[in-house]
């Protein structure tokens, strides 16, 4: 998990820029998964192995790959 970003300007990118990663309830990370800063995972949401999680995941989904891109509902399973 990184909470941390950076500027990109190269004359600033010494700045750092935390934000939260929020993770919800009943929520499954797969293993070497990596959520960036600032992300908020839903509720009972599944991540799938060696994704990079870029974006918000809404509840009972499934999101996976480089970046992770939602793949189903849990609902469906």
């Amino acid at each position: 998990m990184a909470t941390l970003n950076h500027s990109e300007d190269p004359e600033t990118r010494g700045n750092l820029h935390p934000a939260p990663i929020h993770i919800g309830r009943n929520v499954w990370i797969g293993a070497s998964a990596t959520i960036l800063s600032g992300v908020t995972i839903g509720d009972g949401a599944i991540v799938g192995a060696g994704s990079v999680v870029t974006r918000d995941v809404p509840e009972n989904m499934i999101v996976t790959g480089v970046p992770a891109r939602i793949l189903r509902s849990v609902d469906t399973l």
